[in-house]
This record gives C-alpha cells, structure tokens and sequence, in this order.
C-alpha cells in the first residue's frame, strides 16, 4: 500500500518478533491444554481464539472492498479485468487437480486406513454434515454469490459477495474517470486506514494462538492424535510434498525460490497454524504480496478468489480421507471410481466455499457420490478433523500466496526487483503496520 521499510542495521529483539511470540504462544496452549484440560476447555480460553478470529474477520470485508475498487478503478483497460480472471481460474483448476491427485497416489501408495479393522464409531455425529451435503447444490452455491442486498454481504462478510459488489464499484469508478477521482482518493486513504486497523489487531495474535491450541488440545486430548496419527502423519507429509514438489516447481518457472517465500510470509503461516483458519492472515497476506512486487489489482482480484476457488489443502485431504475411509471399512475402489473421486472432489471443493465446517462437508457429498456405504465412515475422521484443519489452511494459505505471485508474473505485472529484495529480506517484512506509516 506504500513505500516499503528497508531494513536498518538495528535487529528487533527476537522476542518482539511476531512469528516468534505466535510460535511460543503455540507450544504454551499445547501444554496447557494437555497439563490442564479442564481449564483449557473453558469459554474464556475459548474465546481468546474465536475472538482473534472475529477481530481478523470483521477487517476482511472492508480490506477486499478498498483493495479490488482501488486496484480496478487506476486500470485504463477494462478488459484486464477479465484476462487475469481467467488466468486465475486456469491455474486453480490445474493446480487443484495436482492437489486432488497427490493425495491419490499417497493414499493408494502408503494405505493409511489398511489394518484399522473395520470398527465404525458411533456415525451419529456426523449425520448433521450428511444431511448439509445433501442439501448442496451448484445453482444455490452461484445464487449465493449475488447477495441479496450490499449491506447484507459486509454485513456476512460473504468474501463472494463483496468481491463481487467491490468488481462492479471498480468498474464503475473507471468508467466515470477523472469525476471519479475523489472517490478513488479516499478509498486509497482508507485502505491505508484499514490496514493501520490491521496492524493493532495483529499485536493480539498470540492470544488468540495461545486460546486456540489449548482449547484444541484440551478438548480432544493428545489421544486423539494417537489413534489416527497415521493419518494425520500421511496427510502432512502429503501437503508438504505438494508444497515443495508441484508448487515449487511453479515457483522455479515463475523465477522464485519456495522455500523463501514460505520464509517471508512465515509470521501469517504461525498465525494461520495456531488459529487453524488461513482467513485469519488474509488481510496481511494481501499486503505483503503486494509489497514483494505484485501489482494491487492481480492481488485484489486473485487472494480473495483464491479463498473460494483454490482450496489446495482441502483438496488432498479429500481424496486422501476417501482412500483411508475406504481402506478402513475394507471397501475395495476400482480405477473408474476413484476417477470419480477427483472429478466430485472438484465440484464438491467448490459448492461449499464459506460454509461452516465446508471441509467435512466437502467429504460428506463426496463420500456420497462416489459410494453411500462410506458415509458413515465418516465418524472415524471426525474426532481428528480439527488436527487436520490446520494443515489443510496452511496449504491453503500458502497455494493462494503462491498463485498470486504467480498470475502477477504470467500478466507481467511482477516487479522482480521488488520480489528480490523482499525474498532475500532487503526489505522488513516483520511489520504491516511499518508498510502502513511509510506510505
């Protein structure tokens, strides 16, 4: 948003350093949840992680809003606009299937369900999310996205609605030209304000991270890990194999190097691990994108896309908890029907973008389509599916980070200068708010 902070020969002390007090505040609800699991499931210890979230959340609307009108409003081109939509879309698709089909080959490969016996836990837990499966189809999921009034989509912060309402107010804007031009002033003044509001919030980060994990960990126990720590081990190993195989070979071809971008955006990665929601980093994952070079508009336009349409973690775990589902009941899938698995996972991943708990949701109308007899199955993953929540948001996160990047270098609208020198840390990324009083 404005000039970038270069670094001073000072170093902040380390623990003034965000990721580092998220990563501490991470262990220290880890231990308190195990030590004191009474106390860690408290609704005070509670709140500390939902009500970090809901600050994040209530940002996230206005944030797209300032971001998309102010970046398409300065475009001279209308038809921008569209191209790099569609370029979006073309990678999501085909980066989505990459994800649909590692989780594949890992499942079939590692057969983490073989040997768990066949035992059903009690399947009426899961009934709930059957039935929401049921109920969702592709025309609602489109009709959501026109919402029914434009204070109603701040009002739900519905990430759809607001980008779309935010398009159709950045085009307007262009259209008018310079009449318009007050209108586009104060709504870059007021992204700079939005982001200031950011930068406050984010001081309570490790709160909320503290909140969560030991909220976590003291309602579901250690145990839980135990029982199924070969799937939940599978599924992580699988991520990080997506990560640095098929969105680093991305990276290479784009001329960045993976492993320092993960680097750069590392205090988002420990925000969105402690709070296991990747929206809760979305506000400064768009801010730090568009200071390692991205352009505001392709930033604008594909992180909250991304959210909905490039779910690269929820992906894996579909597939991959399919296999194991299917393993463990002793179901046998032929070639045909995990083909179908992946052509449903994609439709399903995107039918319930926004909906409360869309991954186990996503599963359940999988599981459906491709046989009703492993829905109950369900049951057995549902006691780990939070553990396995913050993986899939990290991949998440960081498969929409890299898309950005990504589509800003294929529409040549990167600054690679500006992407070396965030990369090799000749600029502090450490601060939102450093970004915000400089400009």
């Amino acid at each position: 948003m404005g000039s970038d902070a270069v670094v001073t020969g000072k170093k902040k002390p380390v623990l003034q350093l965000l990721y580092v007090q998220v990563l501490i505040a991470i262990v220290l609800g880890g231990v308190v949840g195990a030590l004191f699991p009474e106390f860690a499931k408290g609704d005070w210890i509670k709140a500390m992680g939902d009500g970090f979230i809901k600050l994040i959340k209530m940002m996230i609307a206005p944030i797209i809003f300032c971001t998309v009108v102010s970046g398409i409003s300065h475009i001279q081109d209308a038809k921008k606009v569209g191209r790099v939509g569609v370029k979006a879309l073309v990678y999501f698709e085909i980066v989505s299937t990459f994800a649909l089909a590692i989780g594949l080959l890992v499942a079939n490969f590692v057969k983490p369900g073989a040997g768990f016996g066949g035992k059903i836990p009690d399947a009426s837990s899961v009934e709930k999310f059957s039935k929401q499966a049921g109920e969702m189809k592709s025309v609602d999921f489109v009709l959501n996205i026109i919402p029914d009034s434009v204070v109603g989509a701040f009002a739900k912060g519905d990430i759809l609605q607001v980008l779309l309402f935010s398009i159709l107010f950045g085009f307007s804007l262009m259209i008018l030209g310079e009449r318009g031009k007050a209108i586009r002033t104060f709504i870059d003044d007021a992204a700079h304000a939005v982001f200031g509001v950011i930068a406050i919030v984010m001081k309570a980060a490790p709160v909320g991270a503290f909140g969560a994990m030991a909220f976590t960990v003291g309602k579901y126990g250690p145990q839980a890990l135990g029982n199924l720590a070969g799937l939940i081990g599978t599924f992580y190993l699988t991520a990080f194999l997506f990560i640095v195989v098929v969105l680093g070979t991305i990276a290479r071809l784009a001329g960045f190097n993976i492993l320092r971008f993960v680097a750069y955006i590392k205090d988002e990665i420990l925000v969105v691990l402690g709070t296991s929601s990747s929206e809760s980093a979305l506000p400064m994952l768009m801010e730090k994108l568009e200071r390692l070079g991205c352009s505001k508009s392709v930033v604008g336009l594909v992180v909250p896309t991304g959210y909905s349409f490039n779910l690269d973690g929820t992906n894996i775990y579909m597939t991959l908890a399919t296999l194991f589902i299917a393993q463990a009941l002793g179901i046998d899938l032929d070639f045909g029907q995990q083909m179908t698995i992946l052509v449903v996972a994609m439709l399903t991943s995107k039918g319930a973008s926004g909906i409360s708990g869309a991954g186990f949701i996503t599963l359940a109308a999988t599981l459906s389509v491709v046989s009703p007899a492993l829905v109950p199955g369900m049951a057995i993953v549902f006691g780990i599916d939070k553990f396995m929540s913050e993986c899939r948001a990290l991949t998440n996160f960081i498969g929409n980070g890299v898309a950005t990047v990504v589509v800003s270098w294929w529409e040549n609208e990167l600054d690679h200068d500006k992407l070396k020198a965030g990369l090799n840390r000749q600029i502090d990324p450490s601060d939102v708010e450093t970004a915000v009083t400089t400009g």
